[in-house]
Order: C-alpha cells, then structure tokens, then sequence
C-alpha cells in the first residue's frame, strides 16, 4: 500500500456520513489504526526513529547511500537539519513514493528565535514582557519555516534558569515559573496557531523536559539533584501550561534527574506527562540521548539503552539507532514491548496526520512560496518591534539618555559596534550576517549629516590584547558622548557554552574604564547572551543598556532607544548577580531562620560581598518616572470560589510618555511547608503620558495562591497573605488579606 492507497483510504473514512468524532473510532484514529495494522514491525520501529541530513555547499541534503536507503524502505520516520522547499520535496519523495506503504516525513529543525530572519534571543524577548509581540515571533518564525518544507520546531525551551553560568539560559524565558509559563504559552499558540494543518503553522516542541536548567554547577549537560516538591513547584510548571495549550511534541533532556536520565523517566513521562497530563502528542529523545544512557552508567549496552528509554516512555529517537538495531530483538524477548510501540507510533502518525501530511505530503515544499515569505519585509519590521521592547535600561545617571540627535561628535568604541554575527546571537538557524543590521550602521541612519562618528574597537572580545586602546581613548577625548559595545560574542552563550566567569570577557572592563576616564559621558550598549556580573561597569558607566543579541534589527532598535525615538520598557526576566559566587541567586527564595541583618555575624551573608544582587527580577528603568499610589483591596478576606479586586493608581510624574510593566507579587506567610519570599501572580502593560495616571487592577482567586504542600497535593491553605504591586519584585507597595475556607 502506497501513500496513494492510504490516502483514498482516509477519503473513504473522512467520507462516512454519521460518524461520531468523539469516539475512539474518529476519522483520524480509524485511518491510523487501519496504516498501524499494515505495517511490519521494522516500519514500525522506522516511524519511532530520526535522522540527521547531511551537507553539501547546496544546504542539507540525505546524500548518505544508508540514509537514502533508510527511507526508501520506511526504515525513518523523520529528518532534522533537512530544509529548503526543493530539498524536502526530494526526500519525501524517498519515503512516499518508493517506500511500501509511503508514509511522510516529517521534517524538524531548531528555530529558537527565527528562522532566516532572526528575532531577539528568547531571553530578550521574555524582558519586553509583551506577550503578542513575543507570539508575533513564533508566528512569523513558523510561516517562513513551513514556507521552507519544515514541518517542526524544536523550540520553545522552557526550561527554568537560576543559573546564569548556564550557556542555555539564553534559550529560554527566565527564572520565574509563572511568567515563564505564560511565555510558552504564547511561544506554542504562535507556532502552532488554531490549526496545524494550516500552511502557515508548525508542530512546536517543549523542550528538556526536565529540570536541564537545574544543572549542578551551570556546566551543561551535567547531572541534576532536584526534589519533586521543587521539581513539580519551579521547573514543571512551563511544562504543563505548554501541554495545555496544546503543544504537539515534547523533547527529553540530557541531564539525568536525580539518578535517573530523562529519557528513560517514567515518573517524568509515563506517570506525569502521559498520564497526569493526558498528553496525547510524542516524545522525542534530544541528540543520541538514548545512546548517551550507557555514558551515565545506566545502561550497560546500546541495547539496555533502548530497552530503558521505551519503557521510559520515549516515542522517537534522535539520530542515535538503538531503537532501529535493538527494538525487534527487545519485542522478540519482551512480546508485550509491542504494545509501548504501538502506542509511539500512533502518537507518531497522529501529527503526520495533524500537519496534513497524508493528504498532501508535498504540501509544505512549494520554492515560490518560500521566496515569497522568506525574508519578508513584514517581519523586519516585527524584528525591530520587538527588539527596541526587550532593551532594559538598567542606568541612566543625570538623565544622560536619551541622546540628542544634534551632537557634533559621537564616539562608538568597543569590540562588537560593527560586530554582525554577534547580534543573530547562538542558534540562529538560517539567519545571516548579510541581513543584519549593525549599532554602527544604526546609529549612522538615525544622526543627521552633521554628527560625526568616531569608531574604534578598542579590543576584540575575549582578548587580552590592549593595543588599540591608544587609538580609542584618543577618537573617545573629542567626542560629545561615548557609546561603548561590550559582551559576549555570539557564541559565548548557547548549548555547550556555559561560563564559569560570567564578568565582560577579555579586557573589556579595562576598556570601558581607560574610557570613563576620558571624563566624557559613557553610555554602554551590552550584548550578551546571559546576566552579565560586572559591578564596576553598573556602578560607574553614566548609562547602561541591556541590549542582548536582538537579532537582524538590532542597530535600528539600539539607536531608536538611544535618541528617545522610543522609551525603554523592558524588566528584567532573571536576576543579575553581582558576582559569580552569590550563584544560584533568584528572586523567589525561601525564607531562612537567619534572615540577613548587617548588625549580627550569625545570619545569612558574605563577608566579602553583598547577598543581593545587582538588579533584582522585573527591574528596569524608563526615561520617565512612574509613582505607584494609592493601593487597595476591595476586602480583607478572600473566600474559596470568590475573588479580590487589588487596584493601585499608577501616575506618569516625568517628561516622557512611556510604557510600564506593573507587576503583582503575593506572599504566603504561613504554610505546611516553607513559602518563598515574594512571588509573581501577574502584570500589566500600561501606556501613559506625562502627567497622567491611571487605576490597574488585579484579580486574585484562591486558585492564584496553590502549592504542593506538606504531602504533595496542590492547593492553596487558609491564612494570612501579603500582596505587593511595582516596578519590580523590590520596590512595591504592600496590602494584606486573608484566605477563609
């Protein structure tokens, strides 16, 4: 039976009049239960297993005689790195027009913020806290891919960060688990829309699931200790507001999770996952994951290895070939493994079926589509939106910004000012250096013909190299202003790229400090990929912007929020630490029976740093003033099934208008096991001009307050409760109340 017979098939079944959707016999699942009793136990396995392309001058392509061969006897399921309308049309033509039942592909590949045209890195993006914008992203990223024959996105990560020596803290939203569930959210419903079959929509993946961002040491890969109160509390939530919103696929991680890897977790998959959850998409092991379990010592052979990560609950492996070699050998030992197969390959074929694959397998593969969305000149601008809203203003000392669009002389001194890899930041896909634009090619289109640009790098980013120094301390002395852009290069952040130091590599600090004593103004521009720990720099520097890795548009946005075209609202997704040591250092704590006091040695403290941070979780400035007043709640009980109304009055006392993010914070101040501090509940996004105010009101429900507590159910216990609202999770307005059962 070739795809043809399957697809007549599925018009026969789609064609009976009176069918009840809603019953196991659907449509959908008669149509995958007639292909399941068709196939051998090899296309089976061969549907549960994924290979990666190879590579010509071309782009990716399946050159490899054992990959051709592979998919021509149904032996694949899916390819990764395989992309480009012409070259996924050629490979799905192995599988569908040569294999013996012509089963699709699907095609997958890691769009973490983009696809040929980059967006900010996730991070960036989760600190505009705008969530349309950020699902604009995902939007756009799926319409171009789907426009290039991919069919599937390894992305969003949700992974929880505490840690920024972690490489990948930049793939993700951040620390907080409310907000970053929100952030998922938005990441899935803009990838995969109301319909995946819809040409414009791609299947997402929640990815490592779970606890990756837990890594001991922010080294990657490495082990994690994590108990299941913290687990289900801080690092699962994301998780699950992602299978709720319906995403189609989840990925295992690297990590092991205390003892056992994550590909072979029953307890993450089976019982939490599949069950708890009822999801109903599959599970993808990340690169050779499955294979990897012999390296944690868990599995003694490649074979124990697939045996594990199937009874774990892992549908599809990635590039490694245990399940290919092994599985038929483990069903021959083990009759009753054929059921977990069963139940992989149906979870397999109902997204193939989703994304319309067996109606039209060619579907996505049209080149005149892809050159019609592609680099489309909508989405540059979405690029620069989103861009110049996830710029933090983390200083701007005697209101030094925004800079005047008439200055004779400006000074643009550091290594990354005309730096165009750097702005694409680490896993940008297709996105390519041509296509972006530059802080110095930024700045040269906002300034008129008579500001002159003066430009050095000063020193390469991780260098100890201080020769052209001489050359910008002397361009530095006859500017007006001096714009310095430091940070980490592209691929100082990302996968495999954690840091122990996570201060300004190289001698960038010695940079910006030969420059501040010129006495002239210093406004730094900080690219990064992570928190920078770098006091000095903060503390000194007239102005400091965060401006990550913004992607093609960064320059334009950059400039827009340094001339005031627009006004900084982005806060703060993680914390930044002050040094290296205060890590892990997060915002939502728990409490300690030595709380800090600066007066008694026997409390929590350094006593060669301070135990805050540098900027707490939600900070960021404007060019503005926002006054927080008047807060209230509209009664001191809250009861179960009932709600409270919080509101406080929000006035814009400066000269700009502006944006700002108010954020609600509760606390539980007695619980059956320790409460953190201070935790998000919420936020708004409110516009004001100068002069004005504003009321904004919260709503909270018992619901808003649960927790796992003292035996691991989750609800929300009766007491007292605080409740704070402000620009940040510090500084805040403070009201109280009661939960009453």
């Amino acid at each position: 039976m070739r795809i043809i017979l399957a697809t007549i098939t599925l018009g026969l079944i789609i064609g009976c009049s009176g069918l009840d959707q809603t019953q196991d016999l659907s449509p959908k699942g008669a149509f995958i239960d007639s292909l399941l009793n068709e196939m051998t136990l090899t296309e089976k396995i061969g549907q549960m297993s994924q290979a990666t392309g190879s590579w010509e001058t071309t782009g990716p392509v399946i050159k490899d005689p054992d990959m051709v061969d592979l998919a021509s006897n149904g032996k694949v399921g899916s390819f990764l790195n395989v992309f480009g309308a012409k070259r996924t049309r050629s490979a799905q033509k192995l599988a569908v027009e040569q294999s013996r039942l012509g089963i699709p592909l699907i095609f997958g590949y890691d769009m973490i913020h983009g696809y040929a045209t980059t967006f900010p890195i996730p991070l960036a993006e989760a600190a505009s806290w705008d969530l349309e914008l950020i699902k604009t992203s995902a939007e756009l990223t799926a319409l171009e891919a789907a426009a290039a024959g991919l069919h599937w996105n390894f992305a969003p990560m949700v992974d929880i960060a505490r840690d920024p020596r972690w490489g990948r803290i930049m793939e993700g939203a951040g620390e907080d688990p409310w907000w970053g569930s929100q952030v998922a959210v938005a990441r899935v419903e803009g990838y995969q829309g109301e319909d995946l079959a819809s040409l414009s929509t791609i299947a997402a993946t929640a990815k490592h699931f779970a606890a990756y961002g837990a890594a001991e040491g922010g080294r990657d890969y490495n082990t994690t200790e994590v108990s299941e109160r913290t687990l289900r509390e801080v690092y699962l939530p994301p998780f699950q507001a992602a299978a709720d919103a319906g995403v189609a696929t989840f990925m295992n991680g690297f990590n092991d999770l205390n003892g056992i890897p994550v590909t072979a977790s029953e307890l993450l998959v089976r019982q939490i996952l599949k069950k708890e959850w009822n999801f109903k998409g599959f599970v993808v092991s990340d690169w050779a994951s499955v294979q990897e379990m012999t390296d944690h010592t868990i599995a003694s052979s490649d074979k124990e290895a697939a045996r594990l990560a199937l009874l774990g609950g892992c549908d599809m492996e990635m590039v490694s070939t245990t399940y290919r070699e092994y599985l038929e050998a483990l069903v021959d030992e083990h009759p009753e493994f054929i059921t977990h197969i069963d139940d992989a390959v149906r979870r397999v074929l109902a997204i193939k079926y989703d994304l319309g694959l067996f109606q039209d397998p060619y579907r996505y593969s049209d080149p005149e589509r892809e050159a019609k969305l592609v680099l489309h000149n909508d989405h540059f601008k979405h690029a620069r939106a989103i861009a110049k809203r996830s710029i933090v203003l983390l200083e701007n000392r005697n209101q030094t910004l925004p800079l005047k669009r008439d200055l004779s002389r400006i000074a643009v001194i550091g290594p990354l000012v005309d730096d165009k890899e750097t702005p694409m930041g680490t896993w940008s896909a297709q996105g390519k250096e041509e296509n972006v634009t530059t802080i110095l090619e930024g700045l040269r289109l906002a300034v008129g013909d008579q500001t002159k640009i003066l430009t050095s790098n000063g020193c390469d980013v991780n260098s100890s190299d201080k020769s052209d120094f001489k050359k910008a301390r002397s361009l530095a002395s006859k500017a007006d202003v001096i714009i310095a852009v430091v940070g980490e290069e592209a691929l100082m952040s990302g996968e495999a790229l954690s840091r122990a130091d996570i201060g300004l590599p190289g001698v960038q600090l010695e940079l910006l400090q030969m420059l501040k004593a010129t006495g002239k103004p210093v406004v730094v521009v900080l690219m990064n990929g992570r928190p920078i720990a770098e006091p000095w720099m903060y503390e000194n520097c007239d102005a400091v912007l965060e401006t990550w890795h913004l992607g093609v548009q960064s320059g334009p946005a950059i400039a827009d929020v340094l001339f005031g075209s627009y006004n900084p609202s982005g806060k703060l997704p993680v914390t930044i630490p002050r040094a290296a040591g205060q890590i892990p250092l997060y915002y939502n704590h728990k409490n300690t029976g030595r709380a800090y006091d600066p007066s008694e040695r026997y409390t929590s403290q350094y006593i060669d740093e301070d135990h805050l941070p540098q900027y707490p979780f939600g900070y960021g400035l404007s060019y503005t003033t926002f006054e927080y007043s008047d807060l209230s709640l509209d009664k001191p009980e809250l009861h179960r099934g009932d709600s409270i109304e919080i509101e406080v009055k929000l006035t814009n006392t400066g000269a700009f208008s502006g944006e700002e993010v108010v954020q609600l914070y509760t606390r539980d101040l007695f619980g059956s096991v320790t409460r953190p501090v201070i935790e998000l509940k919420g936020f708004k996004k409110v516009y004001l001009e100068p002069g004005t105010s504003t009321q904004v009101s919260f709503t909270i429900t018992s619901d808003n307050l649960r927790f796992w507590d003292k035996d691991l159910n989750f609800r929300a216990e009766s007491g007292a409760f605080k409740v704070f609202v402000g620009p940040n999770s510090v500084d805040h307005l403070e009201g109280e109340f009661s939960l009453i059962d």
